[in-house]
């Protein structure tokens, strides 16, 4: 069990810094579409988001809606996704979302059993959706995530970050807030700016006091 006292101190203290440090990108502004919305999460997925930047803009110009991308040519779709890999596989996967959501009204189900019948709807874009389109307080849990919150509160068991109950139920926590989309932001960017994945700038980071990685290592970061 962990104390609501450290969840708490790791909620305020990413709020805090992230209030300061905010990244701006294109899919951050308040009034993009719902289409807009989970395109970014999906070209997101395993993938830096300065690398999303460099053409998201003109992704959406190309297929500004469902429609327009669900009836693109297929190796137009392709071009766009050679910078983040498995770009035939991607491509036809976001084109079959594409035909999907068009001959279904361009409607995200409420309900998650639903949510998740969806094609390429797995379990970080539905929790994306749930956040950010259904305003619930599900986490963004990817590799980064996992980082800061298994450096700051300890790893978990299993492998598959999908599948592990503690590091689940740990995410849920963590966002289980009031401003639970700027927690989930604040803990993607602190991953990749602070909390990296080879070179954790442990000397600049505000949660240090109480982190385990930090207290474990604490004479590799002294300079």
């Amino acid at each position: 069990m962990i104390a609501k006292n450290k969840i708490n101190f790791f909620q305020e203290t990413i709020l805090q810094w992230f209030a300061i440090n905010e990244r701006e990108f294109r899919w951050r502004n308040p009034a993009i579409t719902e289409y807009q919305i989970v395109i970014s999460e999906v070209l997101l997925q395993r993938t830096k988001a300065e690398t999303v930047s460099k053409f998201y803009d003109r992704f959406l110009i190309d297929f500004p809606d469902w429609h327009s991308l669900a009836h693109a040519d297929l190796n137009k779709i392709e071009n766009y996704l050679i910078p983040i890999g498995l770009f035939r596989q991607r491509a036809k996967r976001l084109q079959n979302l594409a035909k999907y959501m068009v001959e279904n009204g361009s409607h995200f189900p409420n309900d998650r059993t639903l949510l998740e019948k969806i094609p390429f709807m797995g379990q970080y874009i539905a929790n994306a959706v749930e956040l950010l389109i259904h305003k619930k307080n599900s986490p963004l849990l990817d590799v980064n995530m996992a980082r800061v919150l298994e450096r700051y509160f300890g790893p978990r068991k299993l492998s598959d970050i999908r599948y592990d109950p503690y590091l689940q139920k740990l995410a849920y926590r963590i966002v289980n807030h009031s401003q639970s989309k700027e927690i989930n932001w604040g803990i993607i960017d602190f991953a990749a700016l602070i909390c990296k994945s080879h070179t954790p700038l442990c000397s600049k980071c505000s949660l240090s006091i109480n982190c385990k990685y930090f207290i474990q290592f604490a004479n590799k970061f002294v300079t």
